[in-house]
């Protein structure tokens, strides 16, 4: 950490630091552009993926935290704070040029805190209208519906955006811009379409049958687990995980779970860990069938759908035995998890890990070496291995890319680090490389769990004693785990409470939506719904 400090200071002087979980550095505003480039390219720092991009409002002023990656320095984190000089009127230097992930994250912090980006190319709202009044995440923001009414006007000027240019003299002048072309020809995919995988909205200009650019349009389930989360204490808030991408309930509570016993110190009984382990694994299982069904069904192959839903069910028996549910199981809970395991399950999981072999081969039968499917999914929607790295494209799809970026392995938690099993990479670099990661990912979890059965500790506790009032020392602790489509990452920064004063969840789908103009452009129609299909995103982890 202290090479690191030095080499900032080197190409920053002005840097000033704080220490905590991770280095922090803060940078003036009026640096920060510059600063960002010799960060990311500078060869001795090389902090090329930005993690995770988090508004705050310390009431007396705002601000963004940028957590920063180095993949070629052991996957050092740094976080960096820049604040908007003037409250009332905020403005900070974008980062999406150099960092292209920042395009939608920039966005969003604009959407909740206000914040302006100077010379982002599109600074609209992402998930609230445009006429929206007020800017939810901020401290004085009223909740009053009375006060903050919905708006109801027909139009919305969705096409309506603006850029925020700083003039030679150092002022700053807004100028408007344009989403599409005034004579494009735009169609819509959604919001309420099978293939769009939930309530998400795609605007696609066309020409003829080919796609010339496409506009992501969020924001129709939201429902402000963020903002919520500020009036609930720690315990409360671990259900908002189980909602966000159902199929990464386990590893998304998890995360939250590790995040906060890491604040307090806690030491989660080995049992535990195990149990979490295998939950996360089975959970990756049964994500992975969803997502071979419903890109089979999204390409037309209506049987394949029903031989994934077939072991899926086995995975969700599994589940409904030891937690009483088949979907939301509000299963970990700090310290541990909430109920030990049912007396089926290492039966029921030796039974899983025997069939899956030729379970999988019935797939790649039925559908992987179809001439239709590998038609449809070969050199359709390429995402080159730098442009996962800079969109921070995780979890199979950037490792269909040939990016090794496994959070399992990179920074081994629960029992992860004691387990042999491949980091699985395809180099395609296209909709069937993403589609294969997922089927050889499958082989992998049973790997891992056939380990785990003989790591389990026949008896033990399976919680730690935690504060029956759990207060968060003042601070702040980002935490990553692997779910299913990606890193999910878990930012808190306590006062010292017993609620969070600012929870954000850092999802690996906003990122997977973020790269769909680039993956479609210059491609058919139907293949928007099979690149779609190929990524995997589900809608209420980027409509949190």
């Amino acid at each position: 950490m202290s090479d690191i400090k030095s080499l900032i200071s080197e190409i920053y002087p002005s840097a000033t630091f704080e220490e905590g979980e991770c280095l922090l550095v803060n940078v003036d505003d009026k640096d920060w552009h510059a600063v960002a480039e010799k960060l990311k390219n500078d060869s001795r720092l090389a902090f090329d993926v930005l993690t995770a991009v988090v508004g705050m409002d310390w009431k007396e002023s705002l601000g963004v935290l940028y957590y920063l990656t180095s993949t070629s320095h052991d996957w050092n984190v740094i976080c960096v704070k820049v604040t908007a000089p003037d409250r009332e009127k905020p403005f900070i230097h974008t980062v999406s040029d150099i960092w292209k992930v920042a395009n939608f994250q920039e966005r969003e912090v604009y959407d909740f805190f206000g914040i302006r980006f100077i010379n982002h190319p599109d600074m609209r709202r992402f998930f609230l209208r445009n006429d929206w009044k007020g800017h939810p995440l901020l401290k004085d923001y009223d909740t009053n519906p009375e006060l903050n009414p919905i708006p109801e006007k027909d139009e919305e000027g969705e096409d309506d955006t603006v850029m925020y240019v700083e003039t030679t003299d150092g002022k700053i002048e807004e100028r408007p811009g344009k989403v599409f072309e005034k004579d494009d020809y735009v169609v819509n995919f959604g919001p309420q379409h099978p293939s769009t995988h939930g309530v998400m909205r795609f605007r696609a200009a066309v020409d003829g049958e080919t796609i010339k650019k496409v506009d992501v349009v969020s924001g129709y389930i939201h429902r402000g687990m963020e903002k919520m989360s500020e009036s609930y204490t720690y315990p409360q808030i671990l259900h908002f995980t189980d909602r966000m991408d159902y199929m990464s309930a386990h590893m998304n509570r998890h995360c939250l779970c590790a995040c906060i016993e890491k604040a307090l110190g806690i030491e989660v009984p080995r049992r535990a860990q195990v149990i979490r382990t295998m939950m996360d694994e089975l959970m990756r299982i049964s994500s992975h069938l969803l997502a071979f069904g419903c890109t089979a069904m999204d390409l037309g192959a209506t049987t394949a759908f029903f031989y994934g839903f077939r072991e899926r069910e086995m995975v969700l028996d599994i589940f409904e035995k030891t937690c009483g549910a088949r979907m939301s199981m509000n299963y970990n809970v700090i310290g541990g998890v909430i109920a030990d395991l049912h007396p089926d399950f290492e039966k029921d999981v030796c039974h899983l890990i025997e069939i899956m072999p030729s379970r999988l081969k019935e797939y790649h039968q039925v559908f992987t070496g179809n001439i239709i499917a590998m038609n449809r999914l070969k050199n359709v929607g390429i995402l080159k291995e730098e442009e996962a790295i800079n969109y921070a494209v995780t979890g199979p799809s950037g490792r269909g890319s040939g990016w090794s970026c496994d959070c399992r392995k990179k920074h081994p938690y629960a029992c992860y680090g004691e387990v042999d099993f491949e980091e699985v990479l395809e180099y395609g670099c296209d909709s069937y490389a993403r589609y294969m990661v997922r089927m050889r990912e499958i082989e992998q979890s049973c790997k891992i769990l056939s380990q785990l059965l003989d790591l389990l500790p026949a008896e033990g506790d399976i919680r730690a004693q935690v504060p029956k009032v759990i207060k968060l020392p003042a601070g702040r602790w980002y935490t990553q785990v692997e779910a299913s489509r990606g890193t999910f990452g878990v930012f808190i920064e306590s006062i010292g409470e017993k609620t969070p004063y600012r929870v954000h969840f850092q999802s690996p789908c906003f990122n997977l939506v973020g790269v769909m103009d680039l993956t479609c452009t210059g491609y058919m129609i139907a293949d928007l719904i099979t690149i779609g299909a190929a990524l995997d995103f589900v809608i209420p982890d980027i409509d949190r």
